[in-house]
């Protein structure tokens, strides 16, 4: 019997494979990034041809690093960069544009007219999202109004739409050859077209954003061990192995933290920051500037839903300081440059490069430095870029607990910011409530991992993986409460000094 999952992690930066055995550990893995295509300012874009080489070329890999065999495999799980979205022709599989990322602001203009025109309550209600530039709707809707004849061929069913989980599932199921079409609910909810009470696609959406229905993917729970195909590809896996798991990969944290009781939170910190709480079966629509979505569902068990808080950029933050600003060479190099001065010196940094999301959900706001003496130094800096991840999670932090009234006696965090001690240690001192990362810091993919794993047995239940959780390390608030509201009140001057900076057309 095969003794080990293995989970597609389809990130903003890179794409990886990791291998996990029975108890939850790291068997094996491959990573390899892909090229930020940035046309202009605003806009954010990737190949998607280059992202499903990438993904052959990793599951290779990691395979072979791990000394496995394909046929080692019980099952595959996908996890994504959500909202990112892919349209391609079934009949070629060639794209009919590059995928359009979630960071991406072209669409200002679209959400700004849903509003003007009504729609935005139509939307909040059914979706739980605002009309924005983060979310699939507003970007299917850009393609097909510019990119020639692309209309035309959805019409007529020539053209196909997915996160780029649909778009990873649908080649390794074999592409023009019997791809299978498909994503699972926490992606659809992430479109602004799915309704979250029949877990469907809207009628009344798809013609708000006028999107044909047949360019859509099927819908599925995110542990399913039926509706996602087999990789049947020779290149790769040159097996059959069941896909029985697909989660966006806020959710797959969600799930790899083993936040399955309702009032328990993660935090993610990537290239931006993602706050989940669970609210169980119950619908909660945010007053305070917060998404309603999916978390889960297992199979033919109830939806789970969340609450969530969705930062653009946190982590792309220490990457702009090494690949623009150049003050870094290294993103780990951002820690003792920052640790070398005491505090920020008096600056805020407020990185709304893609305006702000949650709560604020301005994309007239641009990022900007406030404060400055001529006394600051690039350390300043450095230490301002993390003081920011930190106060724009403290921003979300209190507007959930607004909205569900659950005070955060610990926060679950991972992702690749959180080997940044310090930035950890800002984080619990903002937060004023202690920090907490696990052994297995990549909850992404383990959580895909664990949604394909139950599916197929592997995994009895949620009780035998929270089993597996276990704490790495832990940071308490030293500043007092002083420090932390004051430090907090200057964040939010800061947060006032971007509005308003870009003028975004309705028409």
């Amino acid at each position: 019997m095969p003794e080990f999952i293995g989970a597609v992690d389809q990130g903003t930066t890179s794409t990886r494979f990791m291998i996990f055995d029975h108890a939850g550990n790291e068997v094996a893995r491959h990573q390899l990034e892909h090229d930020q295509i940035l046309p202009r300012s605003g806009w954010v874009e990737h190949d998607p041809v280059e992202i499903w080489e990438r993904t052959n070329t990793v599951i290779q890999n990691a395979i072979r690093t791990g000394g496995l065999k394909a046929s080692d495999l019980r099952a595959i799980g996908i996890t994504n960069q959500r909202e990112t979205t892919v349209v391609w022709d079934p009949r070629t599989g060639r794209p009919y544009y590059n995928a359009i990322v979630w960071q991406d602001t072209r669409t200002d203009s679209i959400a700004a007219a849903l509003e003007r025109d009504g729609h935005g309550e139509v939307i909040r209600h059914k979706t739980g999202l605002p009309p924005a530039t983060y979310f699939s709707g507003g970007k299917i809707k850009w393609l097909l109004e510019n990119v020639d004849g692309l209309r035309q061929e959805a019409e007529a069913g020539n053209a196909l739409f997915g996160n780029t989980d649909a778009w990873v599932l649908w080649n390794l199921t074999g592409g023009p050859n019997g791809g299978v079409h498909a994503t699972d609910v926490t992606n659809a909810s992430r479109t602004m077209l799915m309704n979250l009470e029949t877990l469907d696609w809207d009628d009344e959406l798809l013609g708000i954003f006028g999107i044909p229905r047949a360019m859509l993917p099927s819908i599925h729970p995110s542990s399913d061990a039926e509706s996602y195909g087999t990789a049947r590809t020779s290149r790769p896996l040159n097996a059959a192995i069941p896909i029985t798991g697909v989660l966006g990969d806020q959710q797959a944290a969600t799930v790899g933290q083993v936040c399955f009781a309702p009032g328990e939170a993660k935090n993610t910190y990537g290239t931006g920051n993602f706050l989940v709480l669970n609210t169980g079966t119950e619908l909660v629509r945010s007053r305070s500037g917060l998404l309603t979505t999916v978390a889960y569902q297992f199979g033919g068990s109830p939806v789970v839903y969340a609450l969530e808080g969705s930062i653009a950029v946190t982590g792309a933050a220490v990457q702009w300081l090494r690949d623009q600003l150049k003050i870094i060479s290294t993103a780990a190099e951002s820690e003792p440059l920052a640790r070398s001065v005491k505090d920020n010196g008096g600056m805020y940094f407020v990185p709304a490069f893609s305006g702000l999301f949650a709560p604020y959900w301005r994309s007239d706001a641009r990022g900007a430095m406030v404060g400055l003496a001529r006394y600051n130094t690039n350390a300043h800096i450095a230490r301002a870029t993390l003081e920011a991840i930190c106060y724009q999670s403290r921003d979300v932090v209190d507007a959930m607990e607004q909205d569900s009234g659950v005070h955060l006696d610990v926060l679950r965090v991972d992702g690749g910011v959180t080997a940044n001690d310090l930035c950890m240690q800002i984080q619990a001192d903002v937060l004023g409530v202690p920090v907490s990362r696990p052994v297995v810091a990549e909850t992404t993919a383990l959580g895909a991992a664990y949604a394909a794993g139950l599916a197929t047995g592997f995994w009895s239940d949620t009780d035998e993986l929270r089993s597996h959780w276990q704490e790495s390390k832990r940071w308490e608030p030293k500043w007092s409460e002083e420090q932390r509201q004051e430090g907090y009140e200057g964040w939010k001057r800061a947060v006032e000094r971007t509005l308003d900076w870009v003028k975004v057309k309705t028409d």
